[in-house]
């Protein structure tokens, strides 16, 4: 499938790069025609910094922020949001704050769970959110409901991908979304076109990469 990979630039910056690959791919809750490769933006801490340069614009000046919540393996790009957010200046919302970049683990039964220690960065704190990428208000709503349980305030939801960037009723600050890669569909997984025309599926898709059929 690599022979058919092509790189989609952030038009504002084109170091930043998402990789993608078409076919035929399932997550746990949407079928695809595209594997939107995002894994460079989290592990290239030079690639990250410009990541989380992007990703704090929306929030520098007027958002406070004293928890960045880092789901699907973005604590590297949390790491230089919080720097970003923290950066010294009187338009700055946070600077001279302090910013806990934590992210929670997974339970046994599918829940987002955050150790005992860790709480207190949670309970009552203004969250900012960040995952890698956002395919269905499922995706989304576990995360928010898991900040929720530990009263934790949402302030703001960032994400590589979002295919919205209004989700479950959330305005998301999304890096991509659909309209950057002509041609994406994403479908629920009962309502797959590709499914239906019979095409079978080439691989599955989680936060670490794919693993074909």
């Amino acid at each position: 499938m690599n022979d058919k990979k092509f790189e989609v630039p952030l038009e504002k910056n084109p170091i930043i790069s998402m990789s993608v690959i078409p076919g035929h791919f399932s997550t746990s809750v949407v079928h695809t025609n595209y594997y939107l490769d995002v894994g460079t933006m989290k592990a290239n801490a030079y690639i990250a910094r410009d990541v989380a340069q992007e990703l704090a614009i929306p929030y520098v000046s007027r958002t406070m922020i004293e928890t960045i919540v880092c789901m699907q393996n973005t604590k590297t790009i949390g790491a230089f949001l919080a720097q970003e957010l923290l950066r010294e200046g009187t338009a700055i919302m946070n600077s001279g704050g302090e910013i806990n970049v934590v992210s929670p683990m997974n339970s046994v039964d599918g829940k987002w769970i955050f150790y005992d220690n860790e709480v207190e960065w949670i309970n009552n704190r203004h969250v900012l959110l960040l995952m890698a990428t956002i395919s269905s208000d499922r995706t989304l709503q576990s995360a928010i409901e898991c900040l929720e349980y530990y009263n934790g305030i949402v302030s703001g939801i960032s994400s590589l991908f979002s295919y919205s960037k209004i989700v479950a009723n959330n305005e998301v600050n999304a890096l991509f979304t659909p309209i950057d890669v002509p041609g994406c569909k994403i479908y629920l997984t009962h309502e797959c076109e590709l499914c239906k025309a019979g095409q079978p599926l080439e691989a599955f898709i989680s936060n670490e990469g794919f693993r074909m059929i």
